[in-house]
């Protein structure tokens, strides 16, 4: 049996790949990467900070063909510095949909 501490409905999956984000609304899109992913959120990495609340749609890119690509709808949690990383920002989203491709 696995011995699982967190607090939290889903676990979280080490899940780093390539992805893509943008705002809602918004046209253009920002590269980004992918740190974890779990049922209900994600964390990823980019250079283009968003603002906590804000709803955002979200492309991510598997490395290995047997996983599709997954577009989720999310809202916005928290965006702050990456200290480890220059001019870069960890974004937090709770996904609130998935879109069917």
């Amino acid at each position: 049996m696995l011995d699982y501490e967190e607090k939290r409905d889903f676990i979280r999956m080490q899940a780093e790949c390539k992805m893509r984000y943008r705002l809602a609304g918004e046209e253009t899109y920002t590269d980004g990467q992918c740190l974890n992913l779990s049922g209900s959120g994600i964390l990823f990495q980019g250079p283009k900070p968003l603002e906590a609340g804000k709803a955002a749609e979200v492309h991510l890119v598997p490395d290995h063909k047997i996983t599709p690509p997954l577009t989720a709808y999310l809202e916005v949690v928290r965006c702050e510095k990456d200290g480890d990383a220059d001019g870069l920002y960890r974004i937090a989203g709770a996904i609130k949909g998935i879109k069917d491709e």
